[in-house]
């Protein structure tokens, strides 16, 4: 991509980005994602009308005065866009390719993010963190955060989405707004998710959504006879006879399974989460994802 193809696409998304969230997402954003309630400030000694309940026991008794924690409201979010940007997004068979929904998707939660006057941080990751946008404000930084994800070209070709969220746990100390956007296909050789125990302790520690993206041709293999077919991750490559029944209908179960096995884990935790194939207009399912939080 040229520098002024790339300044284009960016400045389209701009566009776009920006009417979706003045008129759509704003107030479903900040309905959805408020601040993160109350936070510990100080401790002071007790004075009369305060609550009981906020009695810190242990100063307390170790100054032989009642003292009482106090609390502030946090209104601010902290907003980190997790991006999966390796190779098996490049993959597209209707209007965009994987990543270019991922980046579309992206960009229309971060301006929604900056126009509540929110920090938004943005985690570009493959099979390890490639780069990390620690979160800030304003439009500059929003143009820097869509540039990353159209240009950056990925060093490792792999997923690991389970490194992702631990690399978060270590960057983000204090409770965000997580967004992880992926097709979530992080599996082992039996449809198994590779990444479930760091989900749930991410899950725990933030407020972490999910948004799958999904190409409609990933769901089953097309009868077009003998095909050299290559993983974009791994390299390999393998001739398969599409004309075998049997052969297609193993593909679509393992997909299936793949995608059923990521929603138990996902309802386990229960994580708030989306699919939005390529082909589809996200605006519907981003507000049924509002809605239901």
């Amino acid at each position: 991509m040229t520098p002024e193809e790339l300044i284009k696409k960016v400045r389209k998304i701009e566009i776009r980005t920006k009417a979706l969230s003045h008129q759509i997402f704003a107030g479903e954003y900040h309905s959805a994602f408020k601040g993160r309630g109350m936070a510990f400030s100080e401790v002071r000694e007790y004075q009369y009308g305060d609550d009981v309940r906020n009695m810190d026991w242990n100063v307390t008794a170790r100054m032989s005065a009642p003292y009482v924690k106090v609390f502030e409201e946090e209104r601010e979010l902290t907003v980190v866009l997790m991006v999966d940007i390796s190779r098996s997004g490049l993959f597209g068979t209707s209007i965009k390719t994987k990543r270019e929904q991922l980046a579309e998707i992206a960009a229309t939660l971060a301006f929604s993010a900056i126009l509540n006057n929110d920090k938004v941080g943005c985690m570009l990751f493959s099979d390890r963190v490639e780069k990390f946008i620690p979160p800030a404000k304003g439009r500059t930084h929003f143009l820097r955060i869509v540039r990353e994800i159209l240009e950056y070209e990925p060093q490792h070709n792999g997923t690991d989405i389970g490194e992702a969220l631990r690399y978060l746990r270590g960057a983000i100390k204090k409770k965000c707004t997580a967004f992880l956007l992926s097709d979530m296909l992080d599996v082992n050789a039996d449809a198994s998710p590779r990444y479930e125990d760091a989900l749930k302790v991410a899950a725990g520690r933030h407020d972490l959504s999910v948004i799958r993206v999904s190409d409609p041709r990933e769901k089953e293999i097309p009868n077009i006879g003998l095909v050299n077919a290559k993983d974009a991750e791994s390299g390999a490559s393998r001739w398969i006879n599409t004309s075998s029944r049997s052969v297609r209908e193993a593909y679509a179960q393992w997909f299936l399974k793949a995608t059923q096995e990521a929603d138990k884990i996902l309802l386990r935790y229960q994580i708030d989460h989306v699919d939005i194939a390529t082909d589809q207009d996200y605006v519907r399912a981003l507000m049924a994802l509002f809605h239901r939080r």
